[in-house]
């Protein structure tokens, strides 16, 4: 990416030194945006230059101090830029708000320049789906649309070239969300439910961060809140802005809902203020009812940047369940073997089952977000065949079947994943379901989700 000649000088990080903490995949596009504005970066990671081999070699324009974040690297610092696995309570980090550095991420540095308006969505489930639906419906609808932030591209790497009449859709996370001061025009909280309690310490800390996406809007920007969720409906008290929402139980008079097996937009939401049939529930190509409320967070929102329903219809009809979330892998023997490794929260293990009539082999485990599993063992143990646990939350999932149903004869306990899915194949029969839905984060084992879904594929595609 090359600045224009002359009018990076205008940016106000022109001639700022800032300072990068992580350098992974926002880190690097930091690193590669921030010269191109007439910043000075330093990078800080905890990995050696070893660890790295020649990755810092790809930007000779960035100084790097590696294998810890001494407070020397703060020394002249303007901003601190952290990448989005960077947890808020490291001494670099607390030293720099005692300077009264301030904290900035890719995504906020983004929006904060992005011509374009900005649609960001956000919820403690459903983001990606959410995301994915809305930025193809706003394609459809023949708008040039850019799709990124947690997932997909940095958009800062794409900054250059997005002009003032496309859209931007962003998926941002509670990590992206607790530091910024800036809010998109229009934004999305889907639902707000106990999640990464390990990283925010208390509930109230996780819905505070959650919140940063309407707290700063304008009073003509829009949110579009989930309002069957008591914590995404209460944001509409700190909303400036245009309220819209999003419901499977209640008709809305703004946004999206379900009544009885039509998907319907009204208000504002709609094209022309009439309510409108969107599709019925069973030309929804997605499992369960949480994707419904997805679908008609998608409706909601594209409705209220003035789309057709016609063209959400047409969307819809056509949309394909994005990777690792309840994926279809392959049906072998009779028994359909399902990849949802996103569910990385309990709750979204209990959304998972919902979403299945059959007889399940339910694959739980990972590495626990200090979240209550009960609820989910409950509902499991009157839906499965077996639980097979694994990895480091395996011996607490284990432990609440034994506090719940008082024996361990419903659960398996076993070390990896490779052993869960060879005893899955073994206990399985025709017509079951074999559900890798783990309820723990992957990082006991894996770099992320989408690393022990792949895992999970090649698995049951050598079965």
């Amino acid at each position: 990416m090359q600045a224009v000649n002359g009018t990076h000088k205008t940016d106000p990080l022109f001639g700022r030194r800032v300072a990068v903490l992580g350098f992974a995949r926002q880190g690097k596009a930091l690193a590669r945006w921030l010269p191109t504005v007439g910043a000075s970066v330093v990078v800080s990671d905890t990995r050696t230059a070893e660890q790295l081999a020649g990755e810092c070699a790809e930007f000779p324009n960035v100084e790097f101090v590696l294998g810890g974040h001494p407070d020397s690297l703060l020394d002249g610092v303007d901003l601190l830029c952290l990448s989005g696995g960077v947890p808020l309570d490291l001494p670099i980090i607390e030293a720099a708000v005692m300077r009264r550095i301030p904290l900035s991420n890719d995504a906020e540095l983004f929006m904060q320049r992005c011509p374009a308006p900005v649609i960001g969505i956000t919820g403690s489930a459903g983001k990606t789906t959410t995301t994915t639906l809305t930025g193809q419906i706003i394609k459809r609808a023949g708008v040039t649309t850019w799709v990124g932030g947690n997932i997909g591209d940095v958009l800062l790497d794409v900054l250059d070239q997005i002009e003032r009449n496309h859209c931007v859709v962003m998926e941002l996370s509670s990590f992206q969300l607790d530091i910024m001061s800036t809010s998109p025009q229009t934004a999305a909280v889907l639902n707000i439910t106990p999640n990464h309690l390990d990283r925010h310490g208390t509930m109230e800390n996780y819905i505070r961060a959650k919140a940063q996406i309407v707290a700063h809007q304008m009073d003509s920007d829009c949110a579009i809140l989930g309002y069957d969720n008591e914590h995404s409906r209460a944001l509409e008290d700190v909303a400036p802005g245009r309220l819209a929402w999003f419901s499977g139980r209640s008709m809305v008079p703004d946004g999206a809902f379900l009544a009885g097996q039509r998907l319907i937009v009204a208000g504002a939401a709609s094209f022309d203020g009439e309510p409108h049939v969107v599709c019925n529930r069973e030309e929804v190509p997605l499992r369960g009812d949480h994707n419904v409320l997805n679908v008609l967070a998608a409706c909601a929102i594209t409705g209220m940047n003035g789309i057709h329903p016609d063209v959400m219809a047409a969307t819809i009809r056509d949309f394909q369940p994005v990777a690792h979330r309840l994926e279809v892998v392959r049906v072998v023997n009779g028994v359909t073997y399902i990849n949802d490794s996103i569910a990385t929260a309990p709750e979204r293990v209990v959304a998972a089952l919902h979403s299945f009539t059959e007889p399940v082999v339910l694959l739980a485990g990972g590495k626990d977000k200090k979240l209550p599993w009960e609820d989910m063992v409950r509902l499991a143990l009157s839906k499965t065949r077996r639980i097979i646990a694994f990895g480091d939350a395996g011996d607490l999932v284990v432990d609440v079947v034994r506090r719940i149903s008082g024996s361990t004869d419903a659960v398996m306990r076993v070390k990896t994943l490779d052993e869960a899915v060879a005893q899955a194949a073994a206990l399985a029969q025709p017509g079951d379901v074999v559900l890798l839905s783990p309820g723990g984060t992957s990082y006991d084992a894996y770099k992320d989700f989408e690393e022990r879904g792949e895992h999970f594929r090649r698995l049951v595609k050598e079965l």
